[in-house]
């Protein structure tokens, strides 16, 4: 019965600790850009770009220069 508990709050754990990890991600390669994470996102959505934060951070994991031409795009 416990087992069922932890694996139902794990699960929820679990989003939360990778949504702070892509966070991380993305913060550390704005900075490199010359931008803050928070001004990032917000004219990113200012420019109608939907791409989400996994996908935003692994594009700065797998292809940094397709994130940077992104920055490039909303600066």
């Amino acid at each position: 019965m416990k087992a069922w508990t932890y694996n139902y709050r794990d699960r929820k754990n679990k989003k939360r600790v990778n949504r702070g990890l892509w966070q991380i991600h993305i913060n550390a390669a704005a900075r490199d850009a010359g931008i803050s994470y928070s001004q990032l996102m917000g004219k990113l959505r200012k420019a109608n770009i939907l791409l989400d934060r996994k996908v935003l951070s692994e594009l700065t994991v797998a292809n940094p220069a397709i994130f940077n031409a992104v920055v490039a795009a909303v600066k």
